[in-house]
């Protein structure tokens, strides 16, 4: 049996077990089931790993992204390392562990389709990404991939970030792309919200939320009465869960970002 699994905490808003009990059943994968494994520490992976010796691949949510990497033995060059978080551990027959970021492939192929499918180009725009944890970092390279200006806004001021209270009707006017990877409007707090000036939010605004669950947050439901475009995180990780899986089972192990 090849046994592939989620760790987070919590993971009451996973869609992954569903996805790829479906795609097992689909494509007909046989000898391969998909779990889930709540941790409230990252301390217990290292039992888990020793525990479960027909564990091939692990997926890596809320909130272990960045702190999982202590944990491993290497990580890949081209996503992880240079990303600084992990979404994707693939573990080898020999026990070894190697993390790569997959979030970074499933955020931009999803936004270039979507702008695409508009008419417009990432060009065009200039984006404001709201929060700074693990996701985040995946949305800020891909962005810079795309020669796309950003502007980071966080809870907590830094260098590189500003204070939602600091959003004015210039910044928002300026910057047209509004990303949500804060996991605020998940099920089940859907009432929860990033607390930007939506007075300010218009028509020509294009906000997308990496939260899938539910369809429309209260973030989406915003910008929607205004006019702007939306969508939310489904298709990003539909498309980051097939490259984990062509990470998971491709012996060679090719990768590019």
């Amino acid at each position: 049996m090849n046994l592939y699994g989620l760790i987070g905490y919590p993971l009451t808003h996973s869609f992954s077990k569903r996805y790829f009990t479906d795609k097992f059943i689909r494509e007909k994968i046989k000898e391969s089931s998909y779990e889930l494994y709540e941790m409230k520490t990252l301390d217990e992976l290292p039992a888990l790993l020793k525990k479960k010796t027909d564990l091939r691949g692990l997926n890596v949510t809320i909130p272990y992204k960045k702190d999982v990497i202590a944990y491993l033995d290497d990580l890949d060059d081209a996503s992880a390392e240079r990303i600084g978080a992990v979404n994707t551990i693939k573990i080898y027959a020999d026990g070894s562990t190697k993390g790569f970021n997959t979030d970074y492939y499933g955020f931009r192929q999803s936004l270039t389709e979507w702008l695409e499918k508009r008419g417009e180009s990432c060009s065009n725009f200039k984006a404001l990404v709201l929060g700074n944890g693990g996701a985040a970092k995946a949305v800020q390279v891909a962005l810079q991939d795309l020669h796309m200006e950003f502007q980071i806004v966080s809870r907590q001021k830094s260098d590189d970030s500003i204070l939602y209270e600091q959003l004015s009707e210039e910044i928002l006017s300026s910057h047209l792309l509004i990303i949500n990877t804060t996991p605020l409007g998940t099920f089940p707090k859907t009432e929860e919200c990033p607390a930007i000036p939506f007075q300010w939010v218009t028509k020509k605004h294009y906000l997308y939320d990496l939260v899938y669950n539910p369809a429309e947050t209260v973030f989406l439901k915003n910008g929607h009465a205004k006019g702007a475009a939306v969508q939310n995180g489904l298709k990003m990780l539909e498309l980051q869960a097939e490259k984990a899986w062509e990470i998971w089972t491709n012996e060679e192990n090719l990768w590019s970002v």
